[in-house]
């Protein structure tokens, strides 16, 4: 009776394990690739942080080494003058109410022209990849990016 249930608790543990981890896999935190729209190549990468409900994201690296130290002298906020490299560009974004895979509420940088926009998120392949949209008023009115997780 005991190594039956020992057996069963043993693959209660691993079906938990596996479930978290798919839960996990589809929100967007995590470190995401980003990739520019015009060259199809690795651009930056983000890591998306989770702080009592709310998704921000970091420039942690930038692929090109002769964009190291550029800053974001396009910004017209805070960011203004500052390194690109570690610079927040995705603030305030939640969990939809409505829609359990969106994230959105928050705002997105474009730190090559400076420009903030309303952003919407969701993880899609399994979490293996994320939609970045960022909009002007409207969803209707915006562009789409996948990023890539690589953690």
């Amino acid at each position: 009776m005991k190594p039956l249930f020992a057996t069963a608790v043993a693959l209660g543990l691993g079906l938990s394990a596996n479930l978290a981890l798919a839960q996990a896999a589809t929100t967007p935190v995590g470190v995401w690739k980003t990739i520019d729209d015009e060259t199809k190549q690795e651009r930056s990468t983000v890591r998306i942080s989770e702080v009592g409900g709310v998704l921000t994201g970091k420039i942690e690296k930038i692929t090109d080494p002769a964009k190291q130290a550029a800053k974001c002298d396009e910004c017209t906020d805070e960011r203004k003058g500052q390194p690109i490299l570690g610079l927040t560009i995705l603030r305030n974004v939640k969990k939809n109410g409505n829609d359990a895979e969106l994230w959105d509420g928050g705002d997105i940088l474009d730190p090559g022209n400076g420009k903030v926009y309303r952003v919407r998120l969701r993880p899609i392949d399994g979490g293996k990849k994320l939609e970045v949209r960022g909009f002007v008023g409207m969803p209707l009115l915006g562009r789409t990016q996948t990023w890539i997780r690589v953690e």
